[in-house]
């Protein structure tokens, strides 16, 4: 994969529109002390780059009701149906996050979800009938650290 070098003004637009994504593009332009044009123009280069992948509301999922937040491992029966399990999992919304990984596991999942009752019959009606081998569940009680990537010197080229 190739990284994309990042100047001074670019860690700088980031780190900026990372805290608050709704920042005024002047506000950000007073803080690097350019144009207001210059960040409108970083910003897209940013994100035709793929560095930004956009920009969206974080809704609290416990404050709309959905109470409890799992992780769940998954073993599929056939790993060559990959894609057919993701594609499933696609469909249900409480599933927010689907990792491929290595280990004990050939898919790491996290879901929310109402309430431990909730919790179960998802992993019973729309988990299990995608032919997994096993699956362990772990319930996060409370979230410790939530943050976006830091935008640190390593990336520095100037």
């Amino acid at each position: 994969m190739t990284y994309q070098k990042l100047d001074r003004l670019d860690r700088q637009i980031l780190k900026l529109i990372a805290e608050d994504a709704r920042i005024p593009f002047l506000e950000v332009a007073r803080a690097c002390n350019v144009s207001g044009a210059a960040i409108h123009q970083r910003v897209q280069k940013l994100t035709s780059l793929g560095i930004i992948k956009g920009s969206q509301y974080i809704i609290d999922p416990e404050k709309i009701g959905y109470d409890t937040c799992a992780y769940i491992g998954l073993n599929l029966k056939n790993p060559e149906n990959f894609d057919a399990v993701v594609e499933e999992l696609k469909k249900i919304p409480e599933v927010v996050e689907c990792h491929y990984t290595t280990g004990n596991y050939d898919m790491f999942i996290k879901i929310y979800a109402v309430n431990n009752h909730h919790l179960l019959n998802i992993i019973h009606d729309k988990l299990q009938p995608l032919g997994l081998a096993r699956s362990e569940t772990i319930i996060s009680f409370n979230s410790a650290i939530d943050r976006q990537m830091p935008i640190n010197d390593v990336c520095e080229d100037d």
